[in-house]
């Protein structure tokens, strides 16, 4: 099993950043490196569906990010503190909603922000951006 605990989310005015954090942990060694192959920020906004932010993949350091965030969001991971991060850069209104992270298993293809296969999901941590 996995456990995934966001933070790092608040309030904040438009132009701003923030930094969201993502401590992933499971209950062994070969767990963790087998069912958090690829990581993922996902957000929901009120009454929207979810929709996939960005992926990571910590063997390759190969990264997606969904369109609207090029250029403003960046996901990375450090190993050692086994930590997930978004930082977030010229937030927008439209960027408020609540943040999830997310861990998808080797078993499946692929690492990107349209997959179906993120299996294990955090708790999710509220952004809200106002103009």
């Amino acid at each position: 099993q996995v456990q995934l605990v966001e933070s790092g989310g608040g309030s904040v005015q438009a132009g701003g950043s923030l930094t969201l954090s993502c401590a992933v942990s499971a209950d062994s060694t070969l767990s963790y490196m087998y069912n958090t192959y690829c990581m993922g920020w996902f957000r929901q906004a009120p009454g929207e569906e979810r929709e996939g932010v960005a992926t990571f993949i910590e063997s390759t350091s190969s990264t997606s990010y969904a369109e609207f965030v090029k250029g403003r969001f960046t996901i990375s991971r450090d190993s050692a503190k086994k930590t997930l991060y978004l930082h977030m850069n010229s937030l927008e209104p439209e960027d408020t909603a609540i943040y999830y992270c997310a861990a998808q298993s080797r078993r499946f293809p692929g690492c990107g922000v349209s997959s179906r296969n993120f299996g294990y999901w955090g708790q999710g941590t509220q952004v809200t951006v106002s103009s």
